[in-house]
């Protein structure tokens, strides 16, 4: 569910008609719904409810610090993978013991940032990180609290790009040498365990590659605590997935997601950490764009967009679909025609969607692609020297902008000229 709704023939983000954002901002730009992101973080949490848990968003997903702050508000933690997000969330008000640190990559400047301003935990990926975050921590006198993720090798079931649960994914520890790293750890002078980390990737629309992780997950927290292990936490990640498409069959519910939790980990007493971000971004954002040609070519006809592959990628790197529908609502019964809906970048692969079944449109005319919250404004670029599109945060009848677009000035003195040019 989302409150982007048709009202009075005109597409509204809660109580503002969009119309009247285009109006104030240009287009093509972001919106997100404030109720939508509230309820899609409380169904989460309602579904641990019982259970010591915290759920941290996953703010690769959507990291606008007005969206961060709306989400820490309500009780959310923070799953960040670099200094930078690490930097963000603090900046955005949430407490560094409220943050977790996950990615393959941590460098020891960012594990040094993250010791000095506090952390909740480091999700280490790997023997050589594990043993430079010791040696960073006794430089700075301190104790790294960290669960080790581990590579159930399962399947999830979703796109190549982002499985991250298979034996050749670039994450996390075989599950087999886990016993052997885990000793190791805790040889360590600077480091803690304190749990286990999994996350098999993202976009999952069943839960049956859940089950087979967390069963792994029970058995080796009773296999490490039978070797002397404080294993008291257990980071489950992310990964449930959205309905990007209305005639989809849907998702299974967090409702759903949290009754397999407590199945399969309920009986080990441990806090249950969960890091959703598409679950709780997706469908609480929307790109709208302007229809700036209808082009007839040869056997299709092009509807040619302000928007472009630079402000939203997931079609042209994952071959994404997003239902786009006009903001005008249109008659009852009007005949619909296919277009191939396209960007202006000089790329054949600045293309959203081909074939596309839409009701006739015309210049000017308004569209907006549907559940572009998660992975659009973090993943959009100024290739071309097209500007970043403003971000718009909706609540009830109130909107602000949360980021503005750039002019061409501030875009371009960026550069500094070498003295010898």
């Amino acid at each position: 569910m989302d409150h982007f709704l048709y009202r009075d023939g005109v597409l509204h983000a809660e109580d503002v008609p969009l119309a009247e954002i285009a109006e104030a901002v240009g287009t093509p730009f972001y919106c997100y719904s404030t109720a939508t992101l509230t309820r899609h973080f409380r169904l989460f949490d309602e579904a641990l409810e019982g259970m010591d848990h915290l759920v941290c968003y996953a703010m690769k997903a959507a990291s606008n610090q007005a969206i961060l702050r709306t989400l820490a508000g309500l009780g959310a933690g923070m799953d960040v993978v670099s200094g930078g997000e690490y930097m963000r969330a603090l900046a955005a008000g949430v407490p560094g013991e409220r943050i977790v640190f996950s990615g393959v990559g941590k460098t020891r400047d960012e594990m040094r940032l993250a010791l000095e301003g506090g952390i909740r935990q480091f999700n280490v990926e790997s023997e050589p990180e594990m043993r430079a975050l010791s040696e960073v921590a006794v430089s700075l006198g301190v104790v790294a609290p960290i669960t080790v993720r581990v590579n159930p090798d399962v399947d999830a079931k979703t796109h190549a790009k982002i499985a991250t649960g298979k034996s050749e994914n670039k994450f996390g520890i075989p599950i087999s040498r886990a016993r052997a790293v885990y000793a190791e750890a805790a040889a360590l002078p600077g480091i803690e365990v304190i749990g286990i980390d999994v996350h098999i990737g993202s976009q999952l629309t069943e839960l049956e590659p859940f089950r087979q992780a967390y069963q792994k997950v029970a058995d080796l927290t009773e296999e490490l605590r039978a070797e002397g292990h404080d294993i008291r936490r257990l980071d489950l990640g992310g990964g449930l997935g959205i309905p990007y498409t209305r005639s989809n069959e849907a998702p299974p519910l967090p409702t759903d997601y949290g009754a397999l939790i407590r199945e399969t980990l309920g009986h080990l007493g441990c806090e249950i950490e969960i890091e959703p971000g598409r679950l709780v971004a997706g469908n609480a954002g929307i790109l709208v764009s302007e229809v700036i040609y209808v082009k007839e070519g040869e056997g299709r006809d092009f509807l040619i967009l302000d928007a472009a592959m630079n402000d939203l990628i997931r079609p042209a790197m994952y071959d994404a679909h997003h239902d786009i529908i006009p903001v005008v609502e249109p008659a009852p019964g009007v005949e619909q025609t296919p277009y191939d809906v396209v960007g202006p970048v000089c790329e054949s692969g600045d293309t959203f969607a081909r074939g596309r079944m839409l009701p006739p449109l015309a210049e000017g005319e308004l569209v907006a692609f549907r559940s572009a919250g998660a992975y659009g404004a973090v993943m959009s670029s100024e290739y071309n020297t097209r500007p970043l599109i403003p971000e718009v945060l909706v609540n009830g009848r109130e909107f602000a902008v949360i980021r503005a677009r750039p002019t061409f000035d501030e875009m371009i003195n960026r550069d500094t000229i070498p003295e010898w040019l």
